[in-house]
């Protein structure tokens, strides 16, 4: 029974799936922790990866692939050595450089360039943030790349003397248009990198990974495996949901994401979708919220509510809540651009003041906001035809039932799963056998109800009342 290994070395862990090869069923998995913080030293990646690889079955592996967090900047100096811990997607503290880039190359023109607006999530504004604040480390930079990246250059043998087969060669790091296209100084629809921005940013032009096709092959491992070219954790979930042309994917996590697979590239100068790449040759525009799951769970235990009295609280009351509205910016907001916004109740009466309204108003809101992402990436891009909606949040019946009364297209929800690694795993099939796998997946298909264009029109005139948000 021949397998291969999808990874996801995401934020907060390590996640290996053993996958057959032939029916796409998991056959073994395991998960390590990865340190937490905003900064991390890329060894520690490696020695989870290496773990974790350890406590699953690879006697029948013959391929394997990754998808990682975005962004991450890996600083290599010319003897391969990680010049300084990595500056991970959910550090901050680059925003100014973001604001510095934007001013250099115009917003409108850095939009066309490299599809998205920087913003402080970016490794672009890592770089800059480098060279300004750690011009010793700067200097030294022979080679940038992503933690993806990174890792599929040390299994196939390469790193600093002593500690590797092949030795620093920096001109075989690879990566693939994903994830490229998430550093703000690569163009997806010319899969080119723009070396101006990147010298503007790092003060050089470093090496940066030649940009493998969706199933080209990296090379391979010590083992023999076979390695696909990996990719950005959102592409890799776009693919291991098996996501077609016209599918706009909704996830509710700890934040937001809408994505969607076009065939034409988003250029969106407002910065709200991200001119993203996806892993199949295709286009990923995408927006990012900060608040999703989180604000619908903390309401839920402010009344005590278990899940599924959650749903009985979304059953009991009507669209539009009963005229409450909730913006649901528990955390601030990135989209709309709201960093310093607290949440809000408006609406509120002595009449429709109920546990239920409330519980419902603010899974409205959530949804409204990320419907809202929906409706940008189809104005630049081209219309969705159907929903999948994942994500811890998805699993609940009464999210589902305010998700189909908004968005007006099909919803399908897949059973709970992880999908970067999946997506990995399906990546490494297709560069193992020169064609992407068709592997069966378990959906719930829902149809649209009516009764949301209420809540939207709630939340958008209240939204546009927000005193943080420019006329």
């Amino acid at each position: 029974m021949p397998t291969v290994i999808g990874v996801d070395s995401s934020t907060q862990s390590c996640k290996v799936l053993v996958v057959d090869l032939e029916t796409g069923d998991i056959v073994s998995d395991a998960t390590t922790a990865h340190p937490g913080g905003t900064e991390v030293d890329p060894q520690a990646w490696w020695d989870a990866l290496q773990e974790t690889l350890g406590r699953v079955d690879t006697s029948q592996a013959q391929a394997l692939s990754i998808g990682a967090q975005q962004h991450g900047m890996v600083a290599l100096d010319v003897d391969g050595r990680v010049v300084r811990p990595a500056l991970l997607w959910n550090d901050t503290r680059s925003s100014a450089q973001a604001e510095q880039i934007v001013s250099e190359f115009g917003v409108e023109d850095v939009a066309k360039r490299t599809g998205s607006v920087p913003l402080a999530s970016f490794t672009s504004t890592k770089l800059a943030w480098l060279r300004q604040h750690e011009p010793q480390h700067a200097g030294r930079v022979a080679a940038v790349a992503l933690p993806h990246d990174w890792l599929m250059w040390r299994l196939r043998g390469y790193g600093t003397k002593g500690e590797s087969t092949l030795g620093p060669q920096l001109d075989a790091l690879v990566t693939d248009r994903s994830d490229a296209s998430g550093t703000g100084y690569f163009s997806a629809a010319s899969n080119t990198y723009d070396d101006d921005i990147v010298s503007f940013a790092l003060g050089h032009r470093p090496i940066l990974p030649a940009v493998l096709g969706p199933q080209e092959r990296a090379g391979t491992t010590d083992q023999g495996w076979v390695l696909g070219p990996g990719g950005g954790d959102n592409a890799m979930a776009a693919l291991g949901l098996g996501t077609q042309l016209g599918d706009v994917v909704l996830s509710l996590g700890t934040s937001g994401t809408v994505f969607a697979v076009t065939s034409s590239p988003a250029h969106d100068s407002s910065g709200t979708v991200a001119g993203f790449a996806d892993a199949t040759g295709e286009f990923l525009p995408l927006v990012a919220t900060l608040n999703a799951a989180r604000p619908i769970d903390s309401v839920r235990q402010l009344f005590g509510l278990s899940w599924d009295g959650l749903t009985q609280a979304v059953e009991s009351t009507e669209p539009g809540s009963g005229g409450v509205t909730v913006l649901p910016f528990f955390d601030g907001e990135r989209t709309p651009n709201l960093p310093e916004s607290t949440g809000s109740f408006h609406g509120v009466t002595r009449t429709n003041l109920t546990p239920e309204n409330l519980t419902r108003a603010v899974i409205e809101g959530v949804i409204a906001n990320l419907a809202r992402g929906v409706d940008a990436i189809a104005s630049h891009t081209q219309q969705p035809s159907r929903l999948i909606l994942i994500g811890g949040a998805a699993q609940n019946t009464g999210v589902q039932q305010v998700v189909t009364e908004q968005v007006g297209i099909p919803v399908s929800v897949p059973r709970a799963g992880e999908y970067v690694a999946y997506g990995a795993a399906r990546q490494a099939a297709w560069a193992l056998t020169g064609e992407k796998p068709t592997w069966a997946s378990d959906a719930a298909t829902l149809s649209p109800r009516e009764g949301g264009a209420l809540a939207r029109t709630q939340f958008d005139g209240v939204l546009r009342e927000h005193p943080g948000l420019a006329d």
